[in-house]
């Protein structure tokens, strides 16, 4: 199929990457920007270290400027801009020598001293960490530093800009402050030639011709400064508008947490003159318990945490599925989103052009998902782990080797790790809740028909075979819900509510294993040991 025929399928695609891309390209007019490239932009507060919400963030972007260039020829740019002259407000709770820390509250980022001793400061030091944390996962992005940007004169005519437009500035501001906060706010924080600290200080003059303000410190003495070359930054909500302006972004996704905010900066920079750009407002993630997730309070789960037990690719298949809706980032959630991943991979070379483009495996990997695809899925490989109480996945390797002829660990790479995480997974989540029971009524005679069921199949039989058998017995022995009969099985067999297809299962673990363990539990003997 032609570029031009793919352009045509993409400009028609329902996936919401290529929907944020469609408003993207309409913004534009299908015209080239004077700046000569549609800027994406996604912005870090560097004084905490990358999470999964930046993760998050640059992926989705991503996927949003893949989309776009599936549709237009004008070249594309991701900034990944850090805000490291905002001043440390707090002492982290996550870091060494608090102590040296705490010296230097309200300092710029980059001026406070590196708790790590690894870089010149701890602004530099959670930059490294950021574009480390990027550059892992293979994102493509240009890292820019609000230092650098101040420093250097970049924002030097959009600070000129904030400090003729100050009035109007104050007039979007203003209302949506307390009334305490309104007598003494500016846009403009000066760093204090003496101190080095950001001052929140109020501004008593305006010098729009000579680019200075004067404001008015603590002891009562006024001083001029430069609003320009990094003598100043910006308050937050002014600072992200004027950062719009001078850079021209088109595009920046941002949480339902910052709604307010993105309206608020939207008309600054439309009173700077430029026009803010097009935005998608992402819906938070939530703990086990639906409330949302809190960096402080550590509900939730963390990068590390996600890919301990799976792979980064289910972590984006996780963040790619409806973005505006709320959803839990909890542990339970990752054994069906390994799974969705690799089911969405399997099917994707058997699908229309037009299906292609809507699965999430064409956005994870920009067109070209990987061939290597495990032949047992998460779910019942942790099923393997639960009944073999497996500590190590040499254990699960014998009886992946004998269902899957020749496969090895050196020669099904995909399929060892998830084996490993599979392993890791049961250890930490699932063995410490599992609780058997013994068979009751009918389900004693039901299992003793599976049983001899199994004991008559032939050694080669498959996973249908199998699971014609359980269908049977559950059918023969009339119980009047057939999931009562599976989940009996699951329950007695496996010491857990929910489990995989049995049949499947069977094939897996092997007929006479499972005999015996239908064996050993019809005789009450302990399943967990």
């Amino acid at each position: 199929m032609s570029d031009t025929d793919m352009r045509e399928i993409a400009m028609q695609a329902k996936a919401w990457p290529f929907e944020e891309a469609r408003k993207v390209l309409a913004r534009l007019g299908g015209k080239k920007p004077e700046k000569g490239y549609v800027l994406f932009e996604t912005g870090y507060g560097p004084s905490g270290l990358p999470h999964i919400g930046t993760f998050g963030e640059v992926l989705r972007t991503t996927m949003v400027r893949r989309a776009f260039e599936m549709m237009s020829d004008i070249p594309t740019r991701l900034f990944a801009f850090s805000d490291d002259m905002d001043g440390l407000r707090k002492v982290p709770d996550n870091v060494p020598n608090q102590e040296l820390l705490a010296q230097h509250l309200g300092k710029p980022l980059t001026q406070v001293p590196d708790p790590f001793g690894t870089h010149d400061s701890f602004g530099q030091h959670n930059n490294a960490r950021l574009q480390a944390f990027l550059d892992s996962f293979g994102f493509e992005y240009e890292f820019r530093s609000a230092t650098e940007c101040y420093k250097s004169g970049e924002f030097d005519q959009a600070l000129l800009d904030v400090l003729r437009n100050y009035e109007k500035v104050q007039n979007i501001m203003l209302p949506s402050l307390g009334e305490e906060r309104r007598k003494t706010y500016s846009p403009f924080l000066p760093i204090c030639p003496e101190t080095g600290i950001v001052l929140q200080v109020p501004v008593v003059e305006l010098n729009p011709e000579a680019g200075t303000i004067v404001y008015e410190r603590e002891d009562g003495k006024k001083v001029e400064t430069e609003v320009t070359g990094g003598k100043c930054k910006l308050q937050w909500k002014p600072d992200w508008a004027m950062r719009w302006h001078a850079l021209g972004v088109d595009y920046e996704m941002s949480g339902k947490d910052l709604t307010d905010s993105v309206k608020l900066s939207g008309k600054i920079c439309r009173a700077l003159g430029s026009r803010p750009p097009e935005n998608l407002t992402y819906e938070l993630f939530l703990d086990e318990q639906g409330q949302k997730i809190s960096k402080s309070k550590g509900n939730g789960l963390s990068m590390e945490e996600w890919l301990t037990y799976a792979t980064p690719e289910s972590l984006a298949n996780f963040m790619f599925a409806k973005p505006k809706t709320a959803k839990r980032l909890y542990f339970d959630v990752i054994p069906k989103q390994v799974d969705e991943y690799y089911a969405h991979v399997r099917s994707f070379d058997g699908q229309e052009p037009a299906k292609k483009l809507e699965s999430p495996a064409w956005h994870i990997h920009n067109g070209q998902p990987p061939k290597d695809v495990p032949p047992l899925s998460f779910s019942i490989l942790l099923n393997l782990a639960s009944v073999c109480n497996a500590e190590d996945p040499s254990v699960l390797w014998g009886f992946i080797s004998r269902y899957v002829p020749g496969a090895t660990p050196q020669n099904n790479l995909a399929l060892d790790k998830l084996v490993g995480y599979a392993v890791r997974y049961y250890q930490d989540f699932v063995k410490p809740t599992k609780k058997y029971r013994l068979p009751v009524g009918k389900e004693v005679e039901a299992l003793q028909e599976l049983k001899a069921r199994l004991d008559n199949m032939p050694e080669d039989a498959d996973g249908e075979a199998a699971q014609t058998a359980v269908y049977e017995v559950g059918k023969a022995h009339e119980f009047d819900n057939l999931r009562d009969w599976f989940k009996a099985q699951y329950e007695i067999l496996l010491g857990q509510e929910t489990g995989p297809r049995m049949g499947s299962f069977i094939a897996l673990y092997g007929l006479r294993e499972t005999s015996d363990l239908i064996d050993r539990a019809l005789k009450g003997e302990d399943l967990s040991a």
